[in-house]
């Protein structure tokens, strides 16, 4: 038995042509009949580094029976030369979210994967406290169970009041050991109430990890914070809608 947590996550690789750039973490996000891709917008264009993909692929379990049998699912990144991603901006400044519409039409019969809804956006009465425990589910550096394309999962906790954000931008902070390739990974808390919405999948998603933070340091003398910046996930219903 596959743990369905683990096939929310897609790894994703980026290219420009046949060249390829990068690899990433992605989720899928489902609401009414509509399926998304979610990852960093950073995975998709980042001015700062100069990368521009033209598209991703991301890995499909094809055979719920054999879960080495796989293919890969090409999406291009524009449509007569605009974006077809969707990102997020708020009063704080632009949010590090991307969702790519996938067409379901186009993906094989038998694919096999588990998406969040918005029944897995916590609710109002759902407390989360700073030392919480959460999951990042991802693939850093590229990680993973290479015959199975699983992703792997790393701990991590609530590092700063959740519900506030950061420092005036839409995050939240997780202590966490994380690696690139994590961009884009879903960060979930187990579920505290059981919600028949959530079917076997009983994960609150909290947020979309995006990149470590740090601050101006001594390299030699003093060691990372090892603190994370992770968005508040109800953008998702901004991005979907």
């Amino acid at each position: 038995m596959i743990e369905p947590l683990l096939l929310t996550a897609a790894r994703i690789d980026t290219f420009l042509g046949a060249g390829r750039l990068t690899n990433a973490s992605g989720f899928f996000f489902a609401r009414g009949d509509r399926l998304f891709l979610v990852t960093s917008c950073h995975v998709l264009r980042d001015d700062r580094a100069g990368h521009y993909p033209d598209r991703i692929e991301i890995k499909l379990h094809v055979d719920v029976n054999n879960l080495a049998s796989s293919t890969g699912f090409s999406m291009p990144l524009y449509r007569n030369g605009r974006a077809v991603w969707r990102q997020g901006v708020d009063h704080g400044g632009a949010i590090d979210v991307a969702v790519v519409e996938i067409d379901r039409a186009a993906l094989p019969l038998t694919t096999l994967y588990r998406a969040f809804t918005p029944d897995h956006l916590p609710g109002n009465c759902e407390q989360v406290e700073v030392g919480t425990s959460l999951l990042v589910v991802g693939f850093p550096l590229g990680f993973h169970d290479w015959l199975h394309h699983m992703p792997v999962v790393r701990q991590a906790i609530v590092a700063s009041s959740f519900g506030l954000r950061f420092q005036g931008e839409g995050y939240f902070l997780t202590d966490a050991r994380t690696h690139r390739g994590t961009s884009g990974a879903p960060v979930v808390m187990r579920s505290v109430q059981p919600n028949p919405a959530h079917d076997d999948l009983p994960w609150t998603l909290l947020g979309i990890h995006s990149a470590r933070l740090d601050v101006a340091r001594d390299l030699v003398v003093d060691e990372a914070l090892g603190l994370n910046c992770a968005w508040y996930a109800e953008i998702l219903m901004t991005l979907t809608q």
